[in-house]
């Protein structure tokens, strides 16, 4: 892929209809009798009947398809604290992401707020517009208290993408990876680079699926988060060592897995030589990793690894999750988006990653071979498997863990009618198939 330029980008949003998302009619509209419909006389009708039952606004409206990605921007991508208007690309951005490879709706919402109480008020006051809200580029520790509260008091999924997009992706990747070295989840030893929201959740997602906290080491900017410590937050507590270290360097020595969410060259190659045999390094920080490609794959050549990148192998994309994530809840009108749905997720992308890659998928990344194994142990994201695996898996954990209002009986037809939600941009699913 030939290198990313300002000029292309800022042409790309800007030309033709400027931004990347807008909103079209799905109903008849041509005649004096259509207008009546969608409007005034005829419109007053479904009103009435939602007033009855409220739930009826999922038969009526757009509701059920509708998710809001909200935003304050005061942690955008790699930029940090650049404001509410300032991040509206990235989320305008999401809703493509959402529409394309799930057929989900979105509103783009950019607060200007600051104040945690005062954005969990305002997404209480909007939530009946919507069928789930995904939170997007807030920052941490805000994240956390708005999240928790606005699952507590709003009966629609509520998920915060930065947290638990990483954690998914990154534990298939992690399971997967396992599966390739021997190892066994109880016994490795994680160290965690970064202590923000995405290293808190993905640290919670790894205990879930098995790894002991006890193994889980975390190093901020100050160094690792240890008993000695008495300035970390509620939130970094949680997984603080009583090991005697203090330096990312004593931590990583001798550990099988280095999840890094932090900033660029973290992770020195001297570093990276003292870790475990079968070393798994997810080196997520963007655009630059912890370590680059280059000078770890020179340093270990018993190494997996992974980064956020698209120009490597093993890419941690948010986008294998989160639309298909939103697709299954919403589709049995799920309550909330709880741990069994994300590990589900997890699981059903581990498991798309083993099976035979169809020529489809090869074609759109221009490769002839692409296999199970240490350059690939995470499905990529042109799969068009991914909404007919991830989709129902989380589907059926929300059914299963009893979360879910609209449960699912036919999983076949489901599956079917997933397939045919592909947006024209992606490769058609019976073509790849067919392949």
């Amino acid at each position: 892929m030939s290198k990313l330029t300002k000029e292309d980008a800022l042409l790309y949003h800007s030309r033709g209809r400027h931004g990347k998302i807008e909103v079209i009619p799905t109903k008849p509209y041509s005649t004096q009798a259509d207008l009546s419909l969608a409007y005034t006389p005829g419109v007053a009708y479904p009103c009435l009947e939602i007033e009855k039952t409220p739930e009826d606004a999922y038969v009526y409206t757009a509701k059920g398809n509708l998710v809001a990605v909200i935003s304050n921007g005061t942690a955008v991508l790699g930029l940090g604290d650049i404001g509410a208007m300032a991040g509206k690309p990235v989320m305008e951005g999401k809703g493509l992401l959402f529409k394309i490879f799930a057929d989900v709706d979105v509103f783009d919402i950019e607060v200007d707020e600051k104040d945690p109480a005062k954005m969990i008020e305002f997404c209480r006051q909007i939530a009946p517009t919507f069928g789930g809200i995904n939170l997007e580029d807030i920052k941490a520790p805000e994240c956390f208290e708005i999240e928790t509260e606005l699952k507590k008091i709003l009966d629609i999924p509520v998920f915060h993408d930065d947290q638990h997009g990483t954690a998914i992706i990154s534990a298939a990747g992690l399971l997967n990876s396992l599966e390739l070295t021997g190892k066994k989840i109880e016994n490795i030893k994680i160290v965690v680079c970064g202590a923000g929201a995405a290293a808190i959740s993905c640290s919670r997602l790894y205990v879930s699926l098995g790894v002991k906290k006890e193994n889980i080491v975390m190093v901020d900017s100050k160094g690792v988060i240890n008993v000695k410590r008495q300035d970390i937050n509620k939130y970094k507590q949680e997984f603080v060592t009583s090991r005697d270290i203090n330096t990312l360097a004593q931590a990583v020595d001798g550990a099988d897995v280095f999840l890094g969410l932090s900033t660029a060259d973290m992770l020195k190659k001297e570093m990276l030589a003292t870790m475990a045999p079968d070393p798994i390094v997810f080196a997520m920080a963007n655009p630059n990793p912890e370590i680059s490609y280059e000078d770890a794959m020179a340093t270990r050549y018993d190494l997996i690894f992974a980064t956020g990148r698209s120009d490597y192998p093993n890419q941690i994309n948010n986008v294998l999750g989160f639309p298909f994530i939103f697709r299954g809840a919403l589709d049995v009108r799920a309550s909330t988006i709880n741990e069994e749905m994300k590990l589900a997720a997890s699981k059903a992308l581990a498991e798309l990653a083993k099976k035979p890659v169809p020529i489809c998928v090869l074609k759109a990344y221009g490769v002839d071979k692409m296999e199970f194994g240490r350059e690939y142990i995470i499905p990529k994201p042109l799969d068009p498997r991914l909404i007919s695996m991830v989709a129902p898996a989380v589907a059926k954990a929300a059914i299963d863990s009893g979360v879910a209002k609209y449960p699912i009986t036919d999983w076949a037809a489901y599956k079917s009618s997933l397939d045919k939600r592909l947006s024209e941009h992606i490769y058609k699913v019976s073509k790849c198939n067919a392949e």
